[in-house]
């Protein structure tokens, strides 16, 4: 089964970060690659969520709807997307190295027919884009653990299209 990686170790405490990475309303302060189409949608198990995901900075946006499929809170999250022919799973899972230190993991794993003829087309876009949102998970939760009455950036990242809530 074909699959991408990202590993990142985070100067922040687990909670904060595991906070940064379910408030899904709040990912366009700091994510430039998955993007919350639906704010009403939660993540918790067997839930359907609205995403879109941008693989290179400023191309197409793809729309997708995974379901929830672990929701661990402090150490997984992880969902499936399914069409015809091909079938992904991402997984963010954290792990505490030291008190206030932790380190992200996201992975994504392709299966299916399809997976022959459109992972190519992909692959490199998609692990930059999850190497990506990584970087930019650091960056955004070391800024709040080193200064925490700092409120996020008040300008969401740019957007092609406006808020859908």
């Amino acid at each position: 089964m074909p699959s991408l990686y990202a590993e990142i170790e985070i100067n922040a405490p687990l909670e904060a970060v595991w906070q940064a990475l379910i408030r899904k309303a709040e990912w366009r302060y700091w994510n430039t690659f998955l993007y919350d189409c639906d704010a009403t949608r939660e993540l918790a198990p067997g839930q359907e969520v609205f995403l879109s995901m941008q693989r290179l900075e400023g191309d197409e946006e793809t729309e997708f709807q995974p379901v929830v499929t672990v929701f661990k809170p402090n150490q997984c999250l992880r969902w499936t997307s399914k069409i015809p022919g091909l079938r992904s799973e991402h997984s963010f899972e954290l792990q505490e190295i030291t008190p206030g230190r932790t380190r992200y993991l996201h992975r994504a794993h392709f299966s299916g027919w399809l997976t022959k003829v459109f992972l190519p087309f992909i692959r490199q876009d998609e692990r930059q884009g999850i190497r990506r949102m990584a970087h930019q998970l650091k960056r955004y939760v070391e800024r709040q653990a080193y200064s925490p009455h700092r409120q996020p950036r008040r300008q969401p990242w740019p957007h092609p299209r406006p808020d859908r809530y």
